[in-house]
């Protein structure tokens, strides 16, 4: 059977879209394990190798044709014609808002069944993705629509279009029962811990039934650096828990034998429900029921057919499948505690308690099995993953079944409910700690390559840990040591060789697509202007700087790229003061930063227009904007970039111009005001957006240009147009995204600069 899934997954990857050296791959290692099999056992695998072939074709071909029934369907002509249409549809998917350049937009799957365009009117079933306003958050899932709108080509191989709304949606038909019932339960959920912090109001949701539309997004961000993303997403491990919740209830209440199959099977369907019908839960039923599978007698040899069977299944129902990253990881993880679990359980049992030997043994063998695929989506591998599981395996279920529990004794007694869910809210209050503490942590997670050969190497890294895990874990010696240096590893910060450069002036933090540089002032000491938009890079930024002292910290405007990292160059550093822009957009992100100077006991205060402050023998002088009362701008943060605080700045005998974000208005205005402004070196304003005064940044006869600047950003910063205009103005350009963290050195001649390379 894992030969079959194997040869399902082939035929999938044959069949569609697939990159053709994952296709080829895939076949190729399936054809090759059946030859083998047939030249070894002869005959008796001749079975075995027609299976293959025939799943093989059989998942091939449902692939193809689901494939031609989606980009020949009349929605996809009238797609490409960019129609105009008004549709009937079922709403497949919760609605959720997307956050976009110019304003908030809704996003929900439907499933067309009618569609008038062109003058014809067509009834069949296409899947759509539907982008609208407001008003399409209140409709509920499992509702029958109608709308208008304008349909275009998507992306998604899996959609026949995509329909931009230009109507509110009009309810035809309410959800069946068993959707509202599902929706009731969901809310009850939220509504059991309503009253908790927000990291546990937003993490009980998406432990018990994948609702994460409130997580905080650095606490996600902690999630995937510790390797607990999996918590937060629908996964097996959440149906395990709730079906063998179920289970053990129904034995409480006497049913035993097959009525006990019955139950489980009832709890998998209200799981799926609970959790929508989306093809990655439907993924985690199944991958959830092999794990239900192997608690039983026999259960290795059970789950390893049984992933065989899931993954023939769910090919065969949704091939596109096969080129889901989600889906993947189960199969590996799955596949990694089934066959690599019991050995190393069984290693360690020789000198730990079984209980402790499986609880390090699961994780292990599951992270092991993931981390090639984790590398090549996220570019880095996680060295607290086993650690961080293994401090939350404690709190997860009862998390899981507290949460459940509040949620449905809610509906009767929503009191009840609410203290069941305090509960809950502890139990994951301890795994967001744990997240917290775990990704703050010096050498929580290693950047590693997405490319090829990077993969390949990390692959046979990997398979080695594999097959040489199991002798190192059965000698308590060994195995301590590897734990031991591995601890050594995370906990102690490593200096970086040759980093920061002898006599540094300015250094550009690489964090992203933001902003945060260090003037330094003196010995360990500088000031911080802006902090980018995460703690977590331009605290470890800070420290490869040597920086403990700041005196002051200059927040050039309120944009979350330039503010949300503040809390990492104030934790465990002294810390003077807060110089801001005295127009306090947008309101959201200048009332986070008062609330956290008042916290930390920080003077704060608006730049004072044209003030000078010294530190040793650096100079900060305020440019911009112009002097007046503290303003609270039109609320959407579109007055904030103009309104950045803009610094020159002498130092070790350069001057240095810091621009924020400010654009051409403001930079034409900086012209009148300060003209023959001559510098030294340039932060390039708006991450090189190619919105600027050309005239105004060549004047200033720059030696060095640097741009703060994300990698593979939705933006198109920096612009082409405008590096070719300043390395022509004579400028050396350097850019965070490829350079990495970037250091300024007055050298005898003028600036000279050195990298660190990209992390």
């Amino acid at each position: 059977m894992p030969l079959l899934g194997l040869a399902a997954w082939a035929g999938a990857l044959l069949g569609g879209p697939a990159p053709g050296w994952a296709a080829l791959a895939t076949g190729a290692a399936t054809a090759a394990v059946a030859v083998v099999a047939c030249r070894r056992w002869g005959r008796e695998v001749v079975p075995t190798v027609a299976a293959v072939l025939l799943v093989g074709a059989a998942v091939g071909a449902v692939t193809w044709l689901r494939a031609e029934s989606v980009e020949t369907s009349p929605v996809a002509r009238l797609a490409d014609e960019r129609a105009v249409v008004d549709v009937t549809a079922r709403v497949v998917s919760d609605p959720r808002t997307v956050t976009g350049q110019l304003e908030d937009r809704v996003v929900l799957r439907v499933e067309v069944r009618e569609v008038t365009g062109r003058g014809a009117t067509t009834r069949l079933r296409a899947p759509v993705l539907v982008v609208g306003d407001a008003a399409w958050l209140a409709v509920p899932l499992g509702a029958e629509v109608v709308a208008s709108g304008r349909l275009a080509p998507a992306d998604d191989d899996e959609l026949a279009g995509l329909l931009v709304a230009t109507s509110d949606p009009e309810v035809r038909a309410e959800p069946d029962v068993w959707w509202r019932g599902a929706s009731a339960v969901r809310a009850s959920i939220r509504a059991s811990v309503e009253h908790r912090p927000a990291a546990q109001r937003a993490l009980v949701p998406a432990l018990v039934d994948g609702d994460d539309a409130e997580l905080p997004a650095d606490l996600e961000e902690d999630f995937r650096t510790t390797g607990l993303t999996h918590l937060t997403a629908v996964s097996g491990t959440n149906l395990t828990l709730v079906v063998g919740f179920l289970l053990v209830v129904a034995r409480w209440c006497g049913v035993r034998r097959y009525w006990l199959y019955v139950v489980g099977a009832a709890g998998i369907a209200g799981f799926v429900l609970l959790a929508r019908t989306e093809p990655s839960v439907l993924r985690a039923a199944v991958m959830g029921t092999v794990g239900l599978l192997a608690m039983g007698l026999d259960g290795r040899h059970r789950a390893l057919r049984g992933l065989g069977v899931a993954v023939v299944v769910l090919l065969l129902v949704q091939p596109g499948l096969a080129v889901s990253v989600g889906f993947a990881l189960s199969v590996l993880a799955t596949a990694g505690i089934v066959v690599l679990g019991p050995g190393w359980r069984d290693a360690l049992c020789c000198w730990l308690p079984r209980w402790l030997a499986e609880a390090v043994a699961v994780p292990a063998a599951a992270q092991v099995a993931c981390t090639p695929v984790i590398a090549a989506i996220s570019g880095q591998v996680s060295l607290v993953a086993v650690a961080a599981n293994l401090a939350v395996a404690p709190a997860v279920a009862p998390a899981t079944v507290l949460g459940l529990a509040g949620g449905l004794v809610g509906l009767l007694v929503p009191a009840l409910g609410r203290l069941v869910g305090t509960g809950a809210g502890w139990c994951v209050g301890w795994i967001a700690l744990v997240a917290e503490r775990g990704a703050d942590l010096p050498l929580a997670a290693v950047a590693w390559g997405t490319g090829a050969v990077a993969v390949a190497v990390l692959t046979v890294l990997t398979v080695l840990v594999a097959l040489f895990a199991a002798p190192v874990l059965r000698r308590p010696v060994a195995a301590l040591t590897a734990a031991a240096v591995l601890v050594a590893l995370v906990v102690v910060r490593w200096p970086t060789p040759g980093w920061p450069p002898d006599g540094w002036v300015l250094a550009m933090c690489d964090v992203g697509q933001g902003d945060a540089l260090v003037v330094r002032t003196g010995p360990g000491e500088g000031v911080v202007v802006d902090a980018g938009p995460d703690p977590d890079p331009v605290d470890d930024c800070l420290h490869r700087l040597g920086v403990q002292r700041v005196p002051l910290v200059v927040l050039t405007h309120f944009h979350a790229d330039h503010v949300d990292g503040l809390s990492g160059v104030v934790d465990g550093r002294e810390v003077g003061s807060v110089l801001t822009t005295r127009v306090l957009d947008p309101p959201g992100g200048a009332a986070d930063v008062a609330a956290l100077a008042r916290a930390d006991g920080l003077p704060t205060g608006p730049a004072a227009y044209a003030a000078s402050t010294t530190y040793g023998t650096v100079t900060l002088q305020v440019l911009w904007p112009r002097p007046g009362p503290l303003e609270q701008g039109p609320g959407d943060g579109s007055a904030a970039n103009d309104a950045s605080v803009v610094l020159l700045v002498r130092a070790g005998g350069l001057t240095l111009l810091l621009t924020g974000d400010v654009e051409p208005a403001g930079q034409a205005a900086l012209a009148r005001e300060v003209p023959g402004l001559d510098v030294d070196v340039l932060k390039v304003p708006h991450h090189g957006s190619r919105y600027q005064d050309l005239a105004w940044l060549q004047s200033l006869r720059a030696e060095v240009a640097l741009v703060s600047v994300g990698a593979d950003n939705d933006y198109g910063h920096p612009s082409a147009d405008l590096l070719d205009a300043l390395s022509g103005a004579g400028a050396e350009v350097h850019r965070t995204d490829r350079d990495g963290d970037i250091a300024v050195v007055a050298g005898a001649d003028g600036p000279e600069v050195r990298t660190r390379g990209p992390s």
